[in-house]
């Protein structure tokens, strides 16, 4: 029964300090109800009902600067399109490096040739 009373301990000391930190790291426009100073006493003063009480009520979901959805590189659809000019570029530079490479081929087969046909 000890171990689970320390455990409990444990945890709210830790849900206490997160929650102390996060209002005093929060923004002053996502700051609801209270100020950022009585919101730490609070949370201070009642440890876990404090830390509830911030993040239910005293803690604003977003700000307003904040989007309101982060949209995965893969669904941007500014970025495919950025993706699809590079990687067209990239394949000219590709296939134009592939005949050079053709031709140096070719032209040092041709020299291997004339060498043999001159044996």
């Amino acid at each position: 029964m000890a171990r689970v009373i320390v455990v409990l301990i444990v945890i709210a000391v830790a849900f206490t300090i997160y929650t102390l930190v996060d209002v005093l790291m929060t923004e002053r426009g996502r700051v609801r109800g209270l100020q950022k100073p009585l919101w730490a006493v609070v949370v201070v003063l009642l440890p876990v009902i404090g830390g509830i009480l911030w993040l239910i009520v005293g803690k604003a979901r977003r700000g307003p600067g904040t989007r309101s959805r982060v949209i995965a590189p893969d669904d941007d659809p500014e970025f495919l399109g950025t993706l699809r000019r590079e990687d067209v570029a990239e394949r000219a530079d590709q296939e134009e490096r592939l005949r050079r490479l053709e031709q140096e081929l070719s032209d040092l087969d041709d020299d291997t040739r004339d060498d043999n046909a001159q044996r």
